[in-house]
């Protein structure tokens, strides 16, 4: 910024003034308003070699962690071994520590190894705890779904995961798959909002033919809430002997089809939605959002 001339002339009258708003608890930037110093040059050689207001100081949230690390280094802890315990990073052990003496080596390798497992176990524990608490916050900010944001986040969801009509393959239908429950219990959930009565819907488990199918039609009848009876005959995959799956075990179900008879009209609605979406968080629209 350009300033008129002499306008810093009298430097050390300036700077009696900065010293003693400083020595007031002022900050820089209420130094700056009052004096009207604009230039950060200027103002901080104004106050120059006068600390800051304690006030001021941002707080150091690792301050305990640091005085903890080098109360370990002085009891001969390694790096490794204060990184485990106190759950931060290596590079942030060297920075607080690295001016202590190197320490001698104290236990064996069998004690540092279980030493470094307990303190990696305990830093992965808070950062399960750490990822739970922010998925229920993030769950619990969503609240209640209107019906229009329902809407929407059906036909997002169907055209990600449904069948979709092709130039050279008319299938102008909703037929969706997933092998998650709570996908499913969505899917649904949008379709009751389409006023879709579940008589028109035609359900089938897709399995590894290796599979429990009998367990899994159970599974999914409980989810959709209707008799194992309801289902259509399952689909069997197969699968080469030397394919390496990992989808196996007890809590395999395979996927759960649900074909919409008769919905050609509202394939064309939520296709038309979806492009409705796109068009609206296109480049031209975004100039109008904040």
């Amino acid at each position: 910024m350009a300033h008129s001339p002499g306008k810093y002339a009298d430097f050390e009258g300036l700077r009696e003034q900065a010293l003693a708003l400083r020595r007031a608890g002022y900050s820089l930037r209420q130094i700056r308003d009052e004096l009207k110093i604009f230039n950060n040059d200027i103002l901080n050689q104004l106050v120059k070699g006068e600390p800051p207001p304690e006030w001021t100081k941002r707080p150091r949230a690792k301050d305990d962690l640091r005085a903890r690390a080098r109360e370990l280094r002085l009891q001969g802890w390694t790096y490794n071994e204060i990184q485990a315990e106190l759950g931060c990073s290596k590079s942030s052990v060297s920075l607080w520590v690295r001016d202590l003496p190197h320490p001698e080596a104290k236990c064996t390798p069998e004690e540092q190894r279980a030493r470094m497992n307990a303190g990696l176990a305990r830093l992965r524990a808070s950062q399960d705890r750490e990822r739970a608490a922010t998925k229920r916050a993030a769950a619990a900010a969503i609240g209640k779904l209107t019906d229009r944001e329902l809407f929407i986040a059906g036909v997002a969801l169907y055209w990600a995961e449904g069948t979709k009509d092709k130039p050279h393959r008319r299938t102008e239908v909703l037929q969706f798959i997933n092998s998650d429950p709570n996908v499913i219990k969505l899917f649904l959930r949008w379709l009751d909002l389409l006023e879709v009565d579940r008589d028109r819907l035609t359900l089938r488990v897709s399995i590894h033919e290796t599979a429990d199918v009998e367990a899994a039609e159970k599974f999914w009848a409980d989810v959709v809430g209707v008799d194992v009876a309801a289902f259509s005959r399952a689909t069997l995959k197969k699968h080469k002997p030397v394919t390496v799956r990992k989808n196996t075990g007890a809590s395999y179900r395979g996927c759960l089809v649900i074909y919409v008879q008769q919905s050609a009209d509202l394939y064309r609605r939520m296709e038309g939605t979806w492009y409705g979406i796109v068009g609206a968080v296109s480049e031209a629209d975004l100039g109008n959002r904040t």
